[in-house]
């Protein structure tokens, strides 16, 4: 179930619905496209309200998980299909699917057996029958998640610019967080029906509004702080520098700063000493985990490797810091460091804050 949200789209971006199963994001995706009928509020395109208009009378079309073609009919009726039930002449429909299919680079397919194409042609030719038909709006349900890894980073690399060559919106459906971030002008993040973030790839990565977006987007250290006024945060026993403001003064926080974003250094170098419990090597880099002398545990992704056991420093830049609202106000518990040593701090303790709505959360 959808719970409250509300967004609209630009003509020609390429936008992104993301999130864990169950969030919402098919639901929507059905709205759009007419097979779903609300149960409150309305749908509007081009200003008018097309709740009761039928999925064969909006300008959108839509591609399918499992691409929905047909095995008896060839690649050109497959992609004709649509432009049949409009009785359209011959001649028409025959310059129609030809630049189709020239779209997709399928040209001289024509004739071949849906059984005999590649997962990622068989994509294609689902894309063709669906531009074929001129949509304002194109709709993809996880269409690349029956392909292999390569062939799936090949298909994003080839959807990005078939779109860009469209001019058209295009609304993707994933779960994928990483085929979000390479593809998209915009994501929707949804949680439990709700959108949680919207936003460009890189803001939905460096600024994440939610501790759910920072968990489900990517890799985060995540831990308890204090805001002890604009640009100064204290956690793990230490008062940072930071680019964040419009807190209340001591406000409780979570801090979010990415494995990435943390330098390994000499201990006496670093703003945080972490002691190494364990390293992976993932090719590209080393994932290691370190645990502070309060117990927190920070995630690093370096090329240099450090030892198991080994202490070492971490070291960071203030715009490397994230701070976020906790949602429910909630004070973190005295035994997590957060800033206890802080000296700007109240002896006595703040009673719990009501977090107010986030903004954007279901616009």
């Amino acid at each position: 179930m959808l719970k409250g949200v509300s967004f609209e789209l630009e003509r020609g971006k390429f936008y992104t619905l993301l999130g864990p199963s169950g969030c919402g994001k098919t639901t929507i995706l059905r709205l759009i496209a007419g097979f779903t009928k609300p149960t409150s509020g309305d749908i509007y395109f081009h200003g008018r309200r097309i709740n009761d208009v039928p999925p064969n009378r909006r300008r959108v079309n839509t591609v399918f998980q499992d691409y929905a073609l047909f095995p008896h009919l060839d690649v050109f009726e497959n992609v004709a299909f649509g432009l049949r039930i409009q009785r359209l002449k011959a001649a028409e429909i025959e310059r129609k699917v030809a630049e189709a299919l020239k779209f997709v680079n399928l040209s001289g397919y024509e004739r071949r057996k849906i059984s005999e194409l590649s997962g990622g042609q068989r994509q294609r030719v689902a894309i063709a029958r669906a531009i074929v038909m001129e949509p304002e709006v194109l709709l993809l349900d996880e269409p690349l998640s029956a392909l292999d890894l390569k062939l799936r980073k090949a298909m994003q690399y080839e959807l990005r610019d078939l779109q860009r060559r469209l001019g058209i919106t295009f609304v993707f459906v994933t779960h994928d967080q990483e085929e979000a971030l390479t593809m998209s002008d915009e994501i929707f993040v949804l949680n439990e029906g709700r959108i949680e973030q919207r936003g460009t790839p890189k803001e939905i990565y460096d600024e994440p509004k939610t501790r759910f977006v920072a968990e489900f987007i990517g890799e985060s250290n995540i831990v308890p702080g204090r805001m002890v006024a604009d640009y100064r945060v204290a956690f793990a026993g230490t008062v940072f520098d930071c680019v964040d403001r419009g807190f209340r003064p001591h406000e409780p926080v979570d801090v979010v700063i990415r494995p990435e974003d943390l330098e390994l250094v000499p201990p006496e170098r670093g703003k945080l000493k972490v002691r190494i419990e364990s390293v992976l090597f993932l090719g590209v880099h080393y994932e290691m985990i370190g645990v502070d002398e309060a117990g927190n545990r920070w995630l690093v992704h370096s090329t240099r490797r450090a030892q198991p056991g080994e202490a070492v420093g971490l070291d960071f830049d203030p715009e490397d810091i994230h701070v976020m609202r906790r949602p429910d106000g909630a004070l973190p518990d005295r035994s997590t460091d957060d800033g206890a040593d802080d000296p700007e701090r109240p002896e006595r303790e703040e009673p719990a804050w009501t977090a107010p709505p986030r903004k954007g959360a279901a616009t």
